[in-house]
């Protein structure tokens, strides 16, 4: 299956998971499970939510336990939150300031969730190998947070 054919796949699957649900917790606990159990080659999926003007806390996920907190601008995910735009990593390891919660991980890709054009949340999927995500997994996985966002 081609990849842009996979995450067509992956936002019916999403749609049809948490069609008419309203609870965001619940929601991203489903969101994680079918990622982590879609995607190839990842170790961690899971959010972070916005938990002050400074901060973002664990949320659901799946995989390793996480660091807990993280400063907004600070890793990829904070930078994700502050900069309001989806970060793709390569090598996380080469990224200033990356927060490293699993050893193991070596690339990634954060995309920030918004409400009412804030963001309130951050999806955060970790792979073992480097250069695991590139621009149609960034494309595909925006789309995806999309159908969250619609939840909301």
């Amino acid at each position: 299956m081609q990849k842009q054919d996979f995450y067509q796949t992956l936002v019916k699957q999403a749609q049809g998971l948490i069609s008419g649900e309203h609870n965001m917790v619940a929601n991203m606990a489903n969101l994680s499970a079918l990622l982590f159990t879609t995607l190839e080659d990842i170790n961690w999926a899971g959010f972070y939510l916005m938990d002050s003007a400074d901060e973002l806390v664990l949320g659901p996920f799946q995989g390793n336990p996480a660091c807990i907190r993280i400063p907004v601008g600070k890793g990829v995910c904070g930078t994700a939150a502050a900069s309001c735009e989806t970060q793709l990593v390569e090598d996380v390891h080469a990224f200033s300031g990356h927060i490293a919660c699993d050893a193991a991980s070596n690339s990634e890709i954060v995309i920030p969730v918004f409400k009412d054009n804030k963001v309130i949340a951050v999806l955060d999927i970790d792979s073992p190998s480097l250069a695991r995500f590139d621009e149609q997994d960034k494309k595909g996985l925006e789309a995806f947070v999309k159908v969250f966002e619609e939840t909301l």
